[in-house]
């Protein structure tokens, strides 16, 4: 078939042994740890360090906000006509080509999740350190990292129940900070409704630019999809596990800047990294900075799980799908994908030693964000293209909703391009590099039993 066959239907792919077995509010869970991580608790200083007023900050987080729901409906839609996992790897094959797919599931299974599972590790590390000084960040960070690996090596359902304790437990802390924040610290002088100038705040460049850090913070939101195949009912638990993780953090993040502003001085935190830990400061006292750094080390260890978890459902779905990656589509008898994992939590541990994820990260973020554009805007291809294709969800609001998303990160793009652009290109070479695995893989098909066509095959 081809992808303009109209007579075809999407199928839903393997799906892990032992069948679909996530429930919604692991989904939930997921999105909702992968999305928290230390974002939120370090870009305020630099926002107030060019737009110091309360209303433009606050909407930066719900503008952020709104454009990652756009996204995570937008995933929603093309999660359910194929209810695969992979990510972008599963949708860019069927909506557009076999090879566009395998370049971003190359990034995904090489560096896309390992660096920032490396990053959420090391900051466990520099934050444990906090709450007992002279512990040893990179033992911590490889002990939290190899840990997480562990239980998710162990099986499904330990994985499961870690996932969904530690962020239910990450929640219910930040809510307790917020609530604490709001009811023990002696208010700031600052007003939440707008205020002459701050329309203008919200036109200026400094707010666009600012915007680029606030949807690196949310990123996660398209976490559900990559274990779309495990997912139970993925019609009805893809969306609304998207939608309620989205919205959760969103409310979230704007109470937790909320916070920050109504508890600490904008000159004490305008221009600092650690925010949290001063607004910490100000609210409990000198403990206060031990007490965000536990929050924070809680915090990543579900973020840690939530990457562990989905990263290598990528690995695993290309290689059901070509034979020279068939090694990684292996699953023990309990449904860990045990050479997948083994592969990231490999790749995490040489970023850690060689101390060089800052860096990786830097330079893929320009093909992670055209990854997440060119799905969003699948969305609409397909419309025109496959209207016939069966949808049991259809984003609200279409065409606005997967628009709202697309001039967001098409501005991300703009920004990486002009203010990175040695990066970018690098980005973009890391997935043309895997244009040459993916050559070298339908050459070995013409000798094998694998199809490369097969993510686009109904």
């Amino acid at each position: 078939m081809t992808l303009s066959d109209p007579s075809s239907t999407p199928a839903a792919g393997p799906a892990a042994p032992g069948g679909r077995t996530v429930s919604t509010t692991t989904a939930t869970a997921i999105a909702v740890a992968d999305m928290i991580g230390i974002g939120v608790f370090t870009s305020l200083g630099f926002q107030l360090a060019s737009i110091p007023s309360g209303f433009p900050i606050l909407m930066l987080w719900i503008v952020g906000g709104l454009a990652a729901l756009g996204g995570a409906l937008s995933y929603a839609e093309l999660a359910v006509a194929f209810p695969r996992s992979g990510g972008e790897y599963n949708f860019l094959s069927r909506i557009y080509h076999p090879a566009l797919g395998f370049m971003a599931g190359w990034v995904s299974a090489t560096v896309g999740f390992a660096a920032p599972v490396a990053l959420a590790a090391m900051a466990f590390g520099e934050y444990f350190a906090g709450v007992v000084p002279g512990a040893p960040p990179l033992i911590l960070g490889l002990l939290v990292a190899w840990g997480v690996t562990l239980v998710h090596l162990s099986g499904l359902k330990p994985g499961t129940v870690f996932q969904n304790v530690s962020t239910l437990i990450k929640v219910a802390l930040i809510i307790a900070f917020i609530v604490a924040g709001f009811s023990v610290a002696d208010p700031q002088p600052i007003s939440f409704l707008p205020q002459p100038g701050d329309l203008g705040l919200i036109a200026s460049a400094p707010f666009a630019v600012s915007l680029v850090f606030v949807m690196y913070s949310y990123s996660g939101w398209n976490a559900a999809t990559y274990i779309a195949g495990d997912v139970k009912e993925p019609e009805r638990s893809l969306p609304v596990a998207m939608f309620v993780a989205t919205l959760v953090v969103t409310v979230l993040y704007v109470a937790l800047n909320a916070v920050f502003l109504y508890t600490t001085p904008v000159a004490a935190m305008a221009g600092q990294l650690n925010v949290a830990q001063i607004a910490g400061e100000h609210i409990f006292g000198p403990t206060g900075g031990r007490v965000v750094a536990a929050l924070i080390c809680i915090g990543l260890v579900s973020a840690i799980s939530a990457m562990m978890w989905i990263g290598p459902r990528v690995t695993v779905a290309m290689g059901e799908d070509f034979s020279l990656l068939r090694i990684f589509s292996r699953h023990s008898r309990s449904g860990a994908p045990i050479v997948a994992l083994a592969l990231q939590i490999a790749v995490v541990t040489l970023l850690l030693f060689t101390q060089s994820f800052e860096a990786v990260l830097d330079f893929i973020q320009f093909s992670l964000t055209l990854c997440s554009f060119l799905a969003v805007a699948g969305v609409i291809v397909l419309r025109v293209t496959r209207p016939e294709l069966p949808r049991p969800y259809r984003v609200w609001a279409y065409p606005l909703t997967p628009l709202v998303f697309l001039v967001v990160t098409g501005l991300m793009m703009g920004y990486l391009l002009s203010e990175r652009p040695a990066q970018s290109l690098a980005s973009l070479g890391l997935m043309a590099s895997g244009l040459v695995l993916f050559f070298l893989s339908r050459r070995a098909s013409a000798h094998g039993d694998d199809d490369p066509q097969r993510a686009v095959k109904g």
